[in-house]
């Protein structure tokens, strides 16, 4: 297999960087934090600009037809600058609909950004926890999903449930998951301005993360027609591309340090001279490159080898989340002083590393079903 980026990839990427570059994202992020809460820029017409919301939706349907492998490379460049692009939710969802024929009206103004989706974190059965779960919004048991009774003639059906910690879901227009439909797991679509849906949202550490708590009470939804796989399949893009972003973080951090290790000189010689600070830079490196490898093969395998899609998957969150939070320590290190005072960006992407890691069933989470897959595979062989 070549994992090598395609031309067509390359400017794909290219052209995400140039046009993230012209938001001072990292600057709203600071005067956010500060308080301001009308600082982040609404960046979903220059999304829609580019094209990304319908990655993931075939050309029949208006979109680009492309698929996870160059999502991530999006979602790559937006973890670099830390912008606050709602793709991470968006996404997955659109990866359900694109398999619920009953509901393919919906997709055109998904893919033109008219309409915008949001994913319910739904995470499959696993060797830990074999019932499907949603995140908790306080402590570590993890709760059910939503449920509902019979559907009616036409899909439709009540559901009552709560999802914590949903990323950007604020602004959304539909809610994408999965619930429990007569105690069987099914895709589900819920229109967020529906009666008894309630979308509250919440801050956490990173003010560059749309998130918030979304409960149902009897709210009306219309059941999808997706298979069990693109349900679970859905859980794992969410992993792939919450990587990716760490990665393009980590990207970020590695850079600014070694620069900074450079021109920063004490007694006569520059501190990237100095064995520690190297080993540390040169550890960073070396868990990038780690997870990109493993980002890369989770990003051919959703359509190479779906049967790996969801162990390479999670091995990318795994180690994507520790090399973020490593890399983050090692800029803010590096930095000295300067860099943990509210001045320099090195606290944002400490920020971001440490609420990233938790979401979406955490770095633990996917540490868990890489183990449970590994040892699944060694009692089969």
């Amino acid at each position: 297999m070549n994992l090598a980026l395609s031309d067509e990839q390359e400017f794909l990427r290219e052209a995400a960087r140039g046009t993230l570059s012209r938001v001072k994202t990292l600057e709203a992020a600071r005067e956010a934090l500060d308080g301001d809460e009308n600082a982040l820029p609404d960046l979903w017409p220059t999304a829609c600009e580019a094209g990304w919301p319908g990655l993931l939706i075939d050309e029949e349907h208006g979109g680009a037809g492309l698929d996870a492998f160059d999502a991530m490379l999006v979602l790559g460049e937006c973890g670099r600058v830390l912008a606050s692009v709602p793709l991470l939710g968006h996404l997955p969802a659109t990866a359900i609909l694109a398999d619920a024929p009953r509901v393919a009206e919906y997709l055109p103004g998904l893919a033109s950004g008219e309409r915008r989706a949001a994913y319910l974190p739904s995470q499959p059965p696993s060797d830990v926890e074999q019932r499907w779960t949603a995140d908790p919004e306080h402590g570590a048991q993890r709760p059910g999903l939503a449920e509902g009774s019979t559907p009616d003639a036409n899909g439709e059906v009540k559901l009552s449930g709560a999802y914590a910690f949903v990323p950007d879901a604020v602004g959304a227009n539909a809610l994408v998951g999965v619930a429990l439909i007569d105690g069987e797991p099914a895709g589900v679509v819920v229109m967020a301005d529906a009666e008894g849906v309630r979308i509250e949202p919440v801050r956490r550490y990173d003010a560059t993360r749309s998130l918030a708590h979304v409960t149902l009470t009897n709210a009306p939804a219309t059941v999808l027609d997706a298979s069990l796989e693109a349900l679970a399949g859905a859980w794992h893009l969410a992993q792939a591309l919450i990587a990716a972003e760490s990665l393009g973080s980590v990207e970020t951090a590695l850079e600014v340090s070694v620069a900074y290790a450079k021109e920063r000189h004490t007694f006569g010689r520059a501190i990237g001279s100095y064995q520690a600070v190297k080993h540390s830079l040169t550890e960073v490196l070396r868990q990038l490159e780690n997870g990109k490898s493993l980002l890369y093969y989770a990003g051919w395998s959703r359509n190479g080898a779906p049967a790996e899609f969801p162990l390479a998957a999670s091995a990318a969150r795994s180690v994507a989340g520790r090399a973020l939070d490593y890399a983050s320590r090692a800029m803010i290190s590096v930095h000295g002083g300067i860099g943990a005072t509210w001045e320099h960006d090195a606290p944002l992407y400490f920020r971001r590393a440490q609420l990233s890691r938790r979401l979406l069933g955490g770095t633990a989470g996917a540490t868990d079903r890489v183990a449970g897959e590994l040892i699944a595979q060694a009692d089969a062989a």
